[in-house]
């Protein structure tokens, strides 16, 4: 996975695979999602990402039990 933020313009891209995108949803005006042909996800765009919370991240490290 390959997140890329940019400031300039406060949108968000999660590159979850390097699969060609074959189809995009909106899930509302600032979500996009993008999937590729067998269904799987490629890419999420969140755009205003800092404005709504969304970036910064948060990572978080744990174990499995």
């Amino acid at each position: 996975m390959r997140t890329t933020y940019y400031d300039d313009d406060d949108i968000l891209v999660m590159h979850l695979s390097d699969k060609p995108i074959t189809r995009e949803v909106s899930q509302d005006w600032n979500t996009h999602i993008s999937y590729a042909e067998d269904g799987t996800m490629v890419e999420i765009v969140v755009i205003d990402a800092a404005a709504i919370g969304a970036f910064p991240l948060e990572v978080l490290h744990g174990q499995a039990a």
